[in-house]
């Protein structure tokens, strides 16, 4: 006589159900109703929409610029990182909740705030435009407002991995005549660097979906200024469902394709951090002091 094997937490099924329902009526079946939608386009039509020249311009200046801001805050999301947790300073609880700000401000507010700021006669625009920059209305612009939504994607994930990282190991390595830069390469990135690519792959796929930051701060200029979702949001005012709904499925894809990197890097993460393969190889190198001393 067999018994079936009951699961120590109870309901399941229920919860399995709720969630799959749930699942499908706020992400699967909007997302599958785009996709049919496309599918009304012979495949003549919908590659002649999704390559036109407008829509080749958008999707270069989206993803370009989009990885210019994402390399960008990977940078100084790392150094703001590292500030907020190696250091104490008097506002450092500020500072430290400044970085979700754009997290909480909504996004129409934050193009506004950077418009007016590096407009010709803003704050900070009068002094590039002194020395030939235009910030506002241009790339660069796109670049800024890409740049202030992603940084905290950065911080949050590079600072929990550094406020866990055993300094004796960075003693250690002191101790044996490694510089500041020996310890940083070989102890510390090893160890940031995942959580650091998961950081800046998140920013990467949140900057290519903004729109509310990006269409005040860019002029919405065709074939310069102009972004993907604002040249989708075109089509559907102009009634075009069928082309709004193509190069939406180029976007879906590509938006798929970065979600399954991240969760490929926080994989490669996971399974590093438990493997503890960083520590072993930096005790294994403590063992040949002259390592460190030749260098």
């Amino acid at each position: 006589m067999t018994f079936k094997q009951r699961s120590i937490l109870p309901g399941f099924g229920l919860t399995l159900g709720f969630t799959l329902t749930y699942l499908s009526l706020i992400v699967l079946i909007p997302l599958s109703a785009t996709f049919l939608k496309a599918s009304s386009l012979s495949w003549a039509a919908f590659w002649h929409i999704v390559t036109s020249p407008r829509a080749l311009a958008s999707y270069r200046l989206t993803f370009g610029a989009s990885l210019i801001a994402a390399l960008i805050n990977l940078f100084f999301g790392m150094l703001l990182a590292w500030v907020l947790v190696r250091y104490n300073f008097p506002g450092k609880k500020i500072f430290d909740s400044m970085v979700d700000l754009p997290f909480a401000l909504p996004t129409a507010v934050a193009g506004i705030a950077l418009t007016t700021i590096y407009s010709t006669h803003g704050w900070v625009g009068r002094y590039l435009d002194s020395i030939g920059i235009k910030a506002a209305y241009s790339p660069l612009g796109v670049v800024i407002a890409l740049t202030f939504i992603g940084l905290p994607f950065v911080v949050r994930t590079v600072q929990p991995v550094l406020e866990d990282l055993d300094k004796e190991m960075e003693e250690a390595a002191a101790s044996l005549g490694a510089n500041r830069w020996q310890t940083f390469s070989r102890v510390i990135l090893p160890s940031v660097a995942p959580a650091a690519l998961t950081g800046f792959t998140m920013a990467f796929a949140r900057a290519i979906g903004e729109y509310g930051s990006v269409v005040f701060i860019s002029g919405n200029m065709p074939m310069k200024t102009e972004i993907t979702p604002l040249l989708i949001i075109t089509k559907l005012e102009q009634y075009d469902y069928a082309g709004a709904t193509a190069i939406a499925v180029v976007m879906l894809v590509f938006s798929f394709t970065m979600l399954l990197a991240i969760n490929l890097l926080q994989k490669w993460s996971s399974r590093h951090h438990h493997s503890g393969g960083t520590p072993e190889v930096v005790e294994g190198e403590a063992l040949h002091a002259p390592v460190y001393a030749e260098a």
